[in-house]
C-alpha cells in the first residue's frame, strides 16, 4: 500500500478500524478513498484477559490518540471493530484467546456506547476478506470479481471468508473442518511447519490435501492465501494442483484494520 499522508481535514476521514486479537489491538483511520491512512497504522497491548469492558476502555483511548495525533475531531466517525469469533447480529457467540465473557454478549451495543459512535461487529477472517475481495487480490478497480472466493489466513490456525459476487457469507470456519480424523488446522496451519519442522515439500502435501477437500466442498473460483506465511507464495503456491486459480493476499498486517473500515463505511457490504 502506497503511504499516505495524514488528511488534512475531518471530511478526509471515512472510518477507524480496530482490529483486535489476543494479544494486540491494531488501528487505523480510513479516507474517503477507502484507502488505509498509513500514518495512523498503529497497534496497542490487548489488556490482560481481554475481558470487554477492558478491551473497550484500550479502544477509547485509541480513538483520544488518533484525535491527537491527527489534530482533528473524530466525533462521530463511525467504527468497525472485529473479534476473534463468531459474530451473529453484533452478538458474539465464540471466543478464541479472549476472554469467554464475550460469549453471548452484544458487543456492538456495548463498543457503540463505550466508543459513543455506530460500532460495525464482525469476525476478524471476514474482516480480512472484505478487504482482500473489495481492495485486495480479489478485486478488480474497487470492485468485487465475479463468482466464488475464498479468502484462507495460514497462521496459528487457519481463517477462512467466503464470498459470492462479493457478498459474504459470515463466520464460515473452514479451519475447522475435520480431515483424515484431524482438524484441518492442526496439520496445515503455517505454525506447524515450524513446531513439526516440516520441509517445503512435506508442508505442501499437507496444504494440497487441505485445499483439494475444500475445493471439493464450496467450488471457489479464486482462493486469495493470507497469513505471514504469503510472503513466500513463491514457495509453494505454483507447486499446488488446483482447478481453482490461487494467488497470494495483498494485505497481511493491515487486512483486519481496513476491512473492519470499510464495513463500517458500507454496512451492506
Amino acid at each position: 500500500m502506497a503511504t499516505s499522508a495524514a488528511p488534512a481535514s475531518k471530511s478526509q476521514f471515512a472510518a477507524i478500524g480496530l482490529d483486535m486479537g489476543g494479544s494486540s489491538i491494531k488501528y487505523a483511520l480510513v479516507g474517503t478513498d477507502g484507502k488505509l491512512v498509513e500514518s495512523t497504522f498503529n497497534k496497542a497491548l490487548t489488556p490482560e484477559g481481554a475481558h470487554p469492558e477492558a478491551v473497550a476502555e484500550v479502544m477509547a483511548q485509541i480513538i483520544r490518540d488518533l484525535q491527537e495525533v491527527t489534530g482533528e475531531d473524530l466525533a462521530g466517525l463511525p467504527a468497525g471493530v472485529t473479534v476473534p469469533g463468531i459474530v451473529i447480529d453484533g452478538v458474539v457467540h465464540s471466543a478464541a484467546n479472549i476472554d469467554k465473557a464475550w460469549i453471548g454478549l452484544d458487543a456492538t451495543s456495548m463498543l457503540s456506547k463505550m466508543l459513543d459512535r455506530e460500532v460495525y461487529l464482525l469476525n476478524d477472517a471476514d474482516a480480512a476478506g472484505v478487504a482482500e475481495v473489495y481492495a485486495g487480490a480479489g478485486s478488480k478497480d474497487g470492485q468485487p470479481l465475479k463468482g466464488s472466493t475464498l479468502l484462507l489466513t495460514l497462521g496459528t490456525g487457519i481463517g477462512s471468508a467466503f464470498f459470492r459476487d462479493g457478498v459474504l457469507f459470515p463466520n464460515v470456519e473452514f479451519g475447522h473442518l475435520e480431515i483424515d480424523g484431524f482438524d484441518a488446522e492442526s496439520k496445515a496451519a503455517a505454525r506447524v511447519m515450524r513446531e513439526e519442522e516440516l520441509s517445503w515439500d512435506q508442508y505442501i502435501a499437507r496444504l494440497q490435501r487441505y485445499l483439494s477437500h475444500v475445493e471439493f466442498l464450496c467450488s471457489p473460483d479464486l482462493i486469495v492465501i493470507g497469513g505471514a506465511i504469503s510472503e513466500d507464495h513463491e514457495h509453494f503456491l505454483p507447486k499446488l494442483d488446483l482447478r481453482a486459480k490461487l494467488v497470494p493476499a495483498e494485505f497481511n498486517n493491515a487486512a483486519g484494520v481496513l476491512g473492519a473500515a470499510h464495513r463500517a463505511m458500507h454496512p451492506g457490504n
